[in-house]
């Protein structure tokens, strides 16, 4: 296993392995668990070399106290890669060799997919998304890259961002690894006691439930039940919960045939923001 630390080191690596047309890569923001360790696996399934990055994004984190509090856990994290396969290579650069001395993300046109949801909630966090996976995507130059579907919307604007710059990979979208009691799997799960963590699995149970009731409801009639549902539950606050045409992320109030739909939450629990989501049809 080769642990990289600056661009320029991986780079000179790479430039032998460029010539396979068969690299894969996991970006993370390390404090890895399972559902990362189903990227790398499948990435080790499709592709004659893996990379896995690991780096806390500063420009996609709209609150500071958050961006503080986010677990960095480099050891447990390359232990981890090494106990799926010692082939794989890592990258771990600072914030400097990233940003230089100016920490700043660049402005896309995300043609509003960055807009609704999480975009709605936090200021610019799209921006920095975009600029940390570009610098990736066109350094590492991967043939695919890995995403869970726990952050579906940002599966989406990555989609984009390689339409708009023209990046040749194909971006895959992989299913959601949740803990026994559904909690989809998070880093921010770690800031949770046990109690709270069994007791956000009432969020995916919503999601299951909402999906039940889409066959005979309507988006909006979903929404007002599942906000009285979180009303009656004092240890969950709900931030927004919203019922979206997968292509253009737009809030939908009817269904129309032949497009397809997913429900997205957003949820404090103890003062944690957990986020979620399940397709309906």
């Amino acid at each position: 296993m080769l642990v990289f630390e600056t661009k320029k080191e991986l780079q000179k690596k790479l430039m032998a392995l460029w010539s396979e047309d068969n690299l894969g890569l996991v970006p993370t923001m390390g404090a890895l668990h399972e559902g990362h360790a189903s990227l790398i696996r499948k990435a080790l399934d499709e592709n004659t070399h893996v990379i896995v990055s690991i780096f806390v994004n500063p420009t996609q984190f709209n609150n500071t106290e958050d961006l503080e509090k986010y677990p960095q856990t480099l050891s447990a994290d390359v232990a981890l890669i090494k106990s799926i396969s010692d082939d794989i290579l890592i990258f771990t650069p600072t914030i400097n060799e990233v940003y230089g001395k100016l920490v700043t993300h660049n402005v896309y046109d995300f043609q509003g997919l960055d807009k609704v949801m999480e975009g709605r909630f936090r200021d610019n966090h799209f921006n920095g998304v975009g600029t940390i996976v570009e610098l990736l995507l066109t350094l590492i130059k991967p043939t695919r890259a890995y995403f869970g579907e726990k952050d579906f919307q940002q599966l989406r604007i990555i989609q984009k961002l390689t339409k708009l710059r023209n990046i040749p990979v194909k971006i895959i979208g992989c299913p959601i690894v949740r803990e026994p009691h559904g909690l989809a799997m998070s880093s921010r799960n770690e800031r949770l006691n046990m109690e709270l963590r069994q007791k956000a699995g009432f969020i995916y149970e919503t999601l299951i439930a909402a999906k039940d009731k889409f066959g005979t409801e309507n988006a909006l009639q979903i929404k007002k039940w599942a906000i009285k549902r979180f009303k009656r539950h004092k240890d969950l606050d709900l931030e927004y919960i919203e019922i979206v045409d997968i292509e253009t992320l737009v809030p939908a109030e009817q269904k129309t045939k032949n497009k397809k739909y997913r429900a997205f939450i957003a949820v404090y629990a103890g003062g944690v923001r957990l986020i979620d989501n399940i397709a309906l049809n």
